[in-house]
């Protein structure tokens, strides 16, 4: 019993909601920079800048989750996995981040529609991420928790088959070896972020069979 509703000493939970909310915005502006990278470039740079700030923003909540970490006498769960579940957040936005800048230096106009595809399974991936998080405040939830960390991984085996597939016709009918390699880069940046998604469910998932 005492198990099932977590201590909410550090305000923890509110710090991973709302570095959960960042996740999200960083996943749609990335599918919004893609969007825009195929439709309307001028608008490309002012998503890539979003991206930036909402990155900024994540680390300082991570930095704070773990300042926090370090004065809180009781912790909703075990300090190792809180340390896991924050850094594994911010990884998110992280390779969020890399996806927008490698577009950027590798000057990247041409974006085939399995790019834009690929990008909102991420973003679906995002959303996930922000609803389980959400859920994490009691063991109640675990069911639901559990159900989404299989949807994440669900969608990460469907990122891995889109990548497979996308590359394999890159490499059909793409003349031009240098669009080949940016092309390669974004698509493996865009899959890994449904990697550091899974990444994190898995965490999620640990924390609620040790506790639930």
């Amino acid at each position: 019993m005492f198990g099932r509703l977590m201590p909410r000493e550090g305000k923890y939970f509110d710090l991973f909601n709302a570095h959960a909310e960042l996740i999200v915005k960083g996943g749609r502006e990335l599918t919004a920079l893609i969007g825009a990278l195929a439709d309307t470039p001028e608008q490309a740079a002012r998503h890539a800048d979003a991206i930036d700030d909402i990155e900024r923003a994540a680390d300082q909540i991570t930095h704070d989750t773990l300042a926090q970490l370090h004065t809180s006498f009781i912790t909703p769960f075990d300090r190792d996995e809180i340390h896991q579940l924050i850094n594994g957040m911010d990884d998110i936005l992280d390779i969020i981040q890399d996806v927008a800048e490698s577009m950027t230096l590798y000057d990247i106009h041409r974006v085939p529609a399995d790019a834009k595809a690929l990008a909102e399974v991420t973003e679906q991936c995002c959303a996930r991420i922000e609803a389980l998080v959400r859920l994490l405040h009691s063991m109640d939830n675990a069911p639901a928790i559990l159900k989404l960390c299989h949807e994440i991984d669900d969608l990460e085996s469907d990122a891995d088959r889109m990548l497979r597939e996308a590359m394999s016709k890159v490499f059909r009918e793409e003349a031009d070896v240098r669009q080949v390699i940016k092309l390669k880069e974004m698509y493996e940046l865009l899959e890994s972020v449904t990697d550091r998604c899974k990444d994190v469910a898995g965490t999620v998932e640990a924390i609620v069979l040790e506790n639930s």
